[in-house]
């Protein structure tokens, strides 16, 4: 199955409701689009850490890109980004370890 597409919400300087997160699939995983100015916030709703992945997409010498790995402590939300799109694509490919993570995407 395709990778779940996390919707991007603009922020504004008047303020912005949040949309309800999305709930991790680690099976399919995500992806979301990317201009460099999106944020991802990641909410632990669990009783242990959990990783979430961010996937570079740019290759060097044919090696491959590397991956980003952060922990999210449990019960708490964290946010990471921008991404830049030289790096990590215009489409930013993001793995969670466990339905607990939800996710939100912000364009600032």
């Amino acid at each position: 199955m395709p990778r779940v597409a996390v919707p991007v919400t603009q922020s504004t300087r008047a303020g912005t409701v949040l949309p309800a997160a999305t709930t991790g699939d680690a099976t399919n995983n995500h992806s979301v689009a990317n201009d460099g100015r999106v944020i991802l916030m990641v909410k632990n709703t669990g009783a242990s850490s959990r990783n979430v992945t961010f996937y570079a997409s740019r290759t060097v010498d044919g090696l491959t890109a590397p991956t980003r790995v952060e922990a999210v402590p449990a019960g708490e939300t964290q946010l990471f980004g921008p991404f830049d799109p030289n790096d990590y694509g215009t489409t930013l490919l993001v793995d969670v370890a466990h339905a607990e993570l939800t996710l939100n995407a912000i364009r600032v």
